[in-house]
């Protein structure tokens, strides 16, 4: 049975159907089921239920503490799963990292061996960061997915890093739009695609490396996305601000489909259509 932490969240929901599709059993656990930062709560998991591998997901919400008490939470919490896996004999264990720690590093691709900078300029990236350092040490079978720009069903409806969200929502909902760049760009990964990527890394077989990037593995310009928009929503009015602005780099996911075979099974045009039938069909986000 493989542990979901985080696993009624956003990318958590899409973990856990991705790992049912694959006929594998799962626990998906919120913070009401097991409080990562509270080792004793895992250990009970472990005692009612035959764990055999970790997706570990759950985090503190971005900004919802003091930066030094969010970098605590997030540091037991997988120290505190990397001890329980250690425990239990858990195979492997997917901890979620972020593209957030390839901040400086020079374009126009991000592979995983890029040499890092020796700072973060966020709590999240450090906290990740730090994970890829420690779990390793912890627990056999640590495995890092450095996940880009996730948006899609279960999604907030905007987000400080992408205009994609808010684009999306303005157009089904008539909201305000973003004030966004038509030249910005980042590699979007579509939350079913994300989930099942982090699905495969879970259960195949054996996997060459540590660390994997999991995204679409394609910078999108605001422009190119505000086309699939107004295809699937022609009503819309999508105004973007001229750019140009520096491009964004994207993540080589070249790994992850050597290892796993995975590959994005939703274009982009696909995947905005999908996300617009689902905020129709009454979803709030």
């Amino acid at each position: 049975m493989i542990l979901v932490t985080g696993g009624r969240g956003f990318i958590g929901s899409h973990t856990v159907a991705a790992l049912r599709d694959l006929g594998a059993e799962c626990l998906p656990a919120g913070r009401a089921q097991a409080d990562c930062t509270e080792l004793d709560a895992l250990r009970a998991l472990g005692e009612k239920y035959p764990i055999t591998g970790i997706v570990h997901l759950a985090a503190v919400h971005l900004s919802s503490v003091p930066v030094a008490d969010e970098l605590r939470a997030n540091l037991a919490a997988t120290l505190n799963v990397a001890a329980v896996a250690a425990e239990w004999g858990v195979g492997r264990v997917v901890f979620a990292s972020t593209i957030g720690v390839y901040g400086g590093v020079p374009g126009p691709v991000w592979r995983e061996d890029a040499p890092l900078p020796p700072g973060a300029p966020f709590a999240v990236p450090a906290s990740k960061r730090a994970s890829e350092i420690l779990a390793p040490l912890a627990v056999d079978g640590a495995v890092h997915a450095r996940i880009g720009a996730i948006w899609g069903p279960g999604g907030r409806p905007s987000s400080p890093f992408m205009a994609v969200p808010a684009l999306v929502h303005a157009a089904v909902h008539g909201t305000p739009a973003p004030d966004a760049y038509a030249d910005d760009a980042i590699d979007l990964g579509y939350a079913r695609d994300c989930g099942r990527a982090l699905a495969l890394l879970a259960t195949a077989p054996s996997l060459r490396h540590t660390i994997y990037n999991v995204s679409g593995g394609v910078a999108v310009t605001n422009a190119r996305f505000a086309e699939a928009l107004r295809t699937a929503v022609p009503e819309a009015a999508v105004a973007l601000r001229p750019g140009p602005r520096p491009a964004a780099a994207r993540l080589d996911i070249s790994r992850l489909t050597g290892d796993t075979g995975y590959r994005p099974a939703f274009g982009l045009d696909a995947a905005v259509a999908d996300y617009v039938e689902w905020l129709r069909a009454g979803n709030s986000r």
